[in-house]
Formats: C-alpha cells, structure tokens, sequence
C-alpha cells in the first residue's frame, strides 16, 4: 500500500514538472539585452573635466549626487507590464 501511494505521489509531482516545463518553454522570449551602454551610465563612469581639478572629496560628492539622480530617475519611469494570456 505504501508503495503504491509513493509511486502515484512521484506519477502527480511528475506530471506537475511536465505541465510548468511546457508553459515555461511556449512563453514568448524576453528582450534581448542591448550591448551599448545606456546614457545615463557614461554620464555616472565619466567624471566631468572640471571634476578632475577638484579635490577628491568634492569629485566623491558630485558623482553621488549624479548616481543619486540617476536611481531617482529611473525609479520614476514605468515598468513595461508583461502580456498576460
């Protein structure tokens, strides 16, 4: 008795895998990634000129304040939402 409820156990798991592995290889291929760098990201690697005669501690400061409008601007934008079927 016991092994007949494990193998039907193993049979329902199995069937559960087949079933996700089936949705998940018809789902439709998500974005490819671009390979150039976005604006915004030149902007936050490349200190500016006047930047560079400036001390240390106030080049330090601006690049976080160039990162910190940068998070706050993409927090701004939407999200593209996904097609439901």
């Amino acid at each position: 008795m016991r092994a007949i409820f494990s193998v039907v156990s193993l049979m329902v798991v199995l069937a559960v895998v087949g079933v996700l592995v089936k949705k998940q290889l018809n789902a439709p291929p998500l974005a490819t990634a671009s390979l150039e760098r976005p604006g915004q990201l030149d902007a936050i690697l490349t200190p500016p000129v006047a930047a560079m005669d400036s001390s240390p501690q106030a080049t330090s400061q601006q690049m976080q304040q160039q990162i910190r409008q940068s998070i706050e601007n993409s927090m701004q934008q939407a999200r593209p939402m996904p097609d439901d079927e």
